[in-house]
């Protein structure tokens, strides 16, 4: 372990908060009673939570919620006061309700111990039992519980402990917090039930970070205004910045806005937005209408400064939800109902892709020194920090982000029966729907999409569609009997939205689950091709000029026999009858909505 770092752990260590019970105390955690060199398996960590159970039933309730893909339980406690352990009583009782999850990376496993802790003190010790005041706590332990159990002290080279921790994807690889939109693994499949379940007003989702070294405990994220329920950035504005994090720093923390370098050789040239969007968690939560706060611990510092920093933060953030709960529900409810009346505005669109703020703001960064100097390993630049030199920077900050590529927001969106790919993520994200009992002739708007391109390599298990040149044209189609009609005057219309576009980049077209649509499943031998071309070339000068034009300027066209036929038969009626790049979602206005109408 290299000197610095060694001395930094013991600082550390010896900076941190006595421990909240005696290591003799009953109820001292797995991670607690190591002095937080280790963390506790799942088995472990599930006998701690029964037992809090059976020591506050009334204010306590574990559940299992689903299944992993090898077989294990995922384990969800509510905590309530008042028996509000449901949430048709929470909802009654005019409690907000709170989800907090952890271990979505399991390396990354703060939150899994600061829960435990937390539910103690709540609960059992007395010591926060105000907490739960008003205020019904839905609380996730582990959430890739695969990858928790899939153990080792290899995983995260870039962070100071625990001695061992969890890997980053589940059991089928798969990165769970890049998942939520697109639905594939049995952990999302079951964390979108439980979501549907509760509907939650606020969702903490913990993390650890990578990147440079800096003063804070932690960094936050939430998502930027735009992106947005106009009540929801007003709320998260005060209750983040204004309650939250102060409350979090008089009880001994150091925390900022979270830290995505521009440069991270050098942390002068300032920071950035790191890009969330609907795959992750805070940006799924706005999809869904909702507050999400994202909590990002910072790596080097020790695991119990780490474990009683994530502590600190939920305990803030609850303490202001409590404090004022009428606050977030109004949020949420003006939040719904901002998203079911946007299509009644004519000519409705909602932003899908934003793009950075080219003005940036001052930013006051609490880091260390740091040097600079040449790697003949990596012929670039070795950065060292200094934690020994605190140092102030004034920097840039371009976190804030401006809208960019707008989708329409129709009446309603047809989809035909047979895309049952498409059917099923609307069942897993609890989309509502109907049926058409009959086939309808109607007019609708169909997006054409032409000149694809996909991503080099793959990621999350798909080759990303990264591009589509998109053109919308009007279309008399019969609809059959089984059409999926998707209405957008209700909650769920900008997740929708982000489902059904072609322009949203988590779309399941761009993750490619239509790629089926580019493919031309009929062709034409090189010998018929050839009679064809001088067909349409007699009957078209125009066609022969393009095609000439084409020859001249583009050498890797004129040198590529089967392009040169490819010309001439993608514009012939023999290509263009395989509807080829068809869009098979398609849009409906008001009249034509109005047409389905019984």
């Amino acid at each position: 372990m290299p000197r610095i770092l060694a001395g930094r752990i013991l600082f550390a260590l010896a900076a941190a908060a006595p421990l909240a019970v005696h290591a003799k105390d009953t109820w001292i955690t797995p991670a607690e009673a190591s002095a937080f060199r280790t963390t506790p398996s799942y088995a472990d960590t599930q006998a701690f939570l029964r037992r809090l159970v059976e020591a506050a039933p009334g204010t306590l309730r574990m559940e299992t919620f689903g299944s992993t893909p090898e077989g294990r339980p995922m384990t969800v406690m509510i905590a309530a006061k008042d028996g509000d352990l449901t949430p048709e009583r929470a909802r009654a009782a005019g409690k907000p309700i709170v989800l907090v999850q952890a271990g979505i990376h399991p390396g990354e496993i703060e939150g899994k111990d600061a829960g435990l802790m937390l539910l103690r003190d709540i609960a059992v010790t007395g010591t926060l039992p105000h907490l739960l005041d008003h205020v019904v706590l839905v609380y996730i332990p582990v959430y890739s519980v695969d990858g928790h159990e899939n153990s080792g002290p290899y995983f995260r080279i870039n962070q100071n402990g625990p001695e061992t921790m969890g890997f980053r994807g589940q059991s089928q690889y798969l990165n769970l917090n890049r998942d939520y939109v697109k639905a594939e693994a049995p952990e999302t499949r079951a964390w979108l039930k439980l979501w549907n379940t509760w509907r939650p007003d606020l969702l903490m989702d913990i993390h650890t970070t990578d990147g440079a070294d800096y003063q804070p405990d932690l960094t936050w994220y939430a998502e930027d205004p735009h992106k947005l329920p106009p009540s929801i950035a007003a709320w998260q504005e005060h209750a983040y910045a204004r309650e939250a994090m102060p409350r979090f720093e008089k009880l001994g923390h150091l925390a900022s806005p979270y830290l995505e370098f521009r440069d991270g050789r050098d942390i002068t040239k300032g920071i950035e937005n790191f890009g969330s969007g609907p795959r992750f968690s805070t940006g799924y939560a706005a999809m869904r209408n909702r507050a999400g706060l994202l909590i990002e611990t910072h790596m080097l510092k020790s695991y119990e400064v780490r474990v009683r920093a994530t502590y600190d933060v939920v305990r803030s953030v609850l303490d202001v939800v409590n404090r004022d709960p009428a606050a977030l529900l109004d949020a949420s409810r003006k939040a719904d109902g901002w998203a079911a009346s946007l299509s009644a505005t004519r000519n409705a669109t909602l932003p899908v892709t934003f793009r950075q703020d080219p003005t940036p703001k001052p930013f006051t960064l609490k880091g260390y020194a740091f040097t600079q100097t040449h790697s003949d390993v990596s012929n670039d630049i070795w950065v060292r920090y200094d934690t020994s030199q605190k140092k102030t920077y004034q920097i840039q900050s371009w976190n804030d982000l401006l809208p960019d590529v707008s989708a329409p927001l129709p009446a309603a969106w047809a989809i035909p029966p047979q895309w049952t790919v498409l059917i099923d993520r609307l069942d897993a994200h609890g989309i509502p729907y109907t049926r058409l009992a009959a086939a309808h002739r109607m007019t609708v708007t169909r997006d054409e999409l032409t000149q694809p391109k996909w991503g080099d390599k793959p990621f999350e298990g798909h080759h990303m569609l990264k591009d589509v040149a998109i053109a919308p044209v009007q279309e008399d189609v019969q609809l059959p009997a089984g059409t999926v009609i998707v209405r957008t005057d209700n909650v769920d219309a900008v997740l929708a939205l982000n489902l059904l576009d072609a322009r949203a980049p988590d779309s399941l077209l761009r993750w490619g689950y239509l790629d089926a649509i580019f493919e031309a499943k009929e062709y034409g031998e090189p010998r018929v091709l050839e009679a064809l071309a001088r067909k349409m070339m007699a009957n078209d000068p125009a066609l022969k000029a393009e095609f000439e034009h084409r020859l001249e300027k583009d050498p890797a066209f004129a040198g590529n026999a089967r392009a040169r036929l490819m010309f001439f038969f993608e514009r012939s009626p023999w290509y263009t009858a395989q509807k080829v790049g068809a869009y098979p979602v398609v849009r409906l206005d008001d009249a034509a909505l109005r047409n389905l109408a019984p």
